[in-house]
């Protein structure tokens, strides 16, 4: 792209484009910060402040209590389970040596008269009377614990009831802040992308464009991408619809321009070669030539045997001529001969590179 400049002048070029992103990553990293802590947004809405104070604090108060009673009664129940297994385990095993006992005993006198076997199915009874008093205590701290769910399940239900109340006030105040902070940041973000377009438009040959046109990539990240975290349900119309008018009035303007264009290039083709040359600029013509276009009518170049044609079949602009001293066949726009030197004859002043604009390279 710039193979027809000076050195110097393609690395100022890529330097220019250098600047431009790093002060439009500069810009950027300074405007999310900005947009995500915008100065005067609202702080976010919570519904529990749109439900009834008055009506939620008697409920969270039982709520607090419930689950109070409910691990005390759930520690009771541990303890009480803990019981009944160890009077269920210790019935067991005395009910395990004594069916072992009874078994091998062998006494003349009827085991149902003998006092040692009353003596041990007393034992053996008050262990299982022991047992099913653990079991009667387990179950009734299972209902009492069935009581406090039951009363928790209500107080629950309660609750959402009063957070269903709340939810039309809390939907339309949640509404309304995001339409605030959505204002605020649109209104930070839509002024950069005007004054963007109006750069874009108005001062693209400004000797300081690099530096706005870095200020035209961090408008237009800012707008169309930074944002899109921040929208709400509705902020992509009004990101949309801001993106159709700016493509409606960058379409305009680019079918204007190029009727402008081709209006000058319908006047220009009607100058005299000699008025053509003149209006070139010694750069711009290397480099359309480099790209393999006419400098004047700026249409491809006819290809010839030798290479490209020496005049431009469209318009008739010399391009290659030969030199007055050696011969040697050079691009017409060259002030000296590249083999031997010697000035081109009749080259005028406007054309040297002396006398070359120094427009800035982008």
């Amino acid at each position: 792209m710039f193979r027809a400049f000076r050195v110097p002048e393609r690395i100022f070029a890529f330097a220019m484009w250098v600047v431009s992103l790093v002060f439009a990553s500069f810009l950027i990293g300074l405007g999310g910060k900005i947009v995500g802590e915008l100065p005067g947004a609202p702080d976010r809405l919570q519904l529990q402040e749109f439900v009834d104070p008055t009506l939620a604090a008697p409920l969270r108060s039982a709520r607090d209590s419930l689950q109070g009673l409910q691990r005390r009664t759930q520690d009771e129940r541990d303890r009480a389970m803990q019981g009944h297994i160890a009077a269920r385990n210790a019935y067991t095993a005395q009910k395990e040596t004594f069916d072992a006992w009874i078994a091998t005993r062998t006494a003349t006198t009827d085991p149902q008269q003998d006092p040692e076997v009353l003596s041990r199915t007393r034992q053996l009874d008050s262990l299982k009377v022991i047992e099913r008093d653990a079991e009667s205590e387990l179950e009734r701290i299972d209902t009492r614990l069935l009581d406090i769910s039951q009363a928790q399940e209500a107080n629950r239900e309660a609750q959402i009831e009063l957070e269903l109340a709340a939810r039309g006030p809390f939907e339309k105040a949640r509404f309304q802040q995001e339409l605030t902070t959505f204002g605020l940041r649109l209104a930070l973000t839509l002024p950069l992308l005007v004054v963007a377009g109006w750069m874009v438009m108005r001062k693209r040959k400004s000797e300081y464009w690099p530096l706005l046109r870095g200020f035209v990539l961090f408008a237009v990240f800012a707008f169309f991408v930074e944002l899109v975290p921040y929208l709400p349900s509705y902020g992509g119309y009004v990101r949309y619809g801001v993106g159709i008018v700016v493509s409606l009035v960058a379409g305009v303007y680019t079918i204007r321009a190029m009727r402008k264009y081709l209006a000058q290039r319908q006047q220009v083709e009607q100058q005299s070669e000699e008025e053509r040359r003149r209006s070139l600029k010694y750069e711009e013509a290397l480099k359309r030539l480099d790209a393999g276009v006419c400098p004047g009518c700026e249409r491809a170049v006819a290809k010839g045997p030798e290479g490209p044609s020496n005049f431009c079949v469209h318009c008739g602009l010399r391009l290659f001529d030969k030199c007055g001293e050696c011969s040697t066949r050079k691009n017409a726009f060259y002030p000296y001969c590249p083999t031997c030197g010697t000035p081109a004859q009749g080259r005028h002043a406007d054309a040297t590179p002396a006398s070359a604009s120094a427009a800035v390279p982008t």
